[in-house]
């Protein structure tokens, strides 16, 4: 009886801290913030320029360019840098972010093929 009575604690107990693990999200995601930035990407080069250089920005954990939508991703840390600033930088690397339009020095050291007049390939 003992035993028995000793296991179904042991089992409430287990099944209480599970429950309660699962509605915590992990320390570091509870910390970031999700963006989406519209830009004016176009081929596979792009995609690697802006995930290369954004990675380097401050606060960044995540990037990714989805090349069909042309939505670049940005997780990062709240606190450290802000969506503006992100999409400045976006523009710093020659592309389009939303409403901003690329910085012209940096889009004009773009390739031909990472152009905005050129059709996605």
């Amino acid at each position: 009886m003992k035993t028995k009575l000793f296991l179904t604690t042991i089992i409430i107990t287990l099944s209480i801290i599970g429950l309660q693990a699962q509605d915590k999200k992990p320390k570091n995601e509870k910390k970031l913030e999700t963006v989406e930035i519209q830009t004016s990407a176009v081929c596979g080069m792009c995609k690697e320029k802006l995930e290369h250089d954004l990675a380097f920005e401050k606060g960044v954990r995540f990037v990714e360019l989805d090349n069909k939508t042309k939505v670049l991703t940005i997780k990062f840390k709240k606190g450290k840098t802000t969506k503006e600033n992100l999409k400045k930088a976006v523009t710093k690397v020659g592309y389009d972010a939303d409403e901003l339009q690329a910085e012209q020095k940096a889009y004009d050291a773009l390739p031909a093929c990472c152009k905005k007049d050129v059709a996605p390939h």
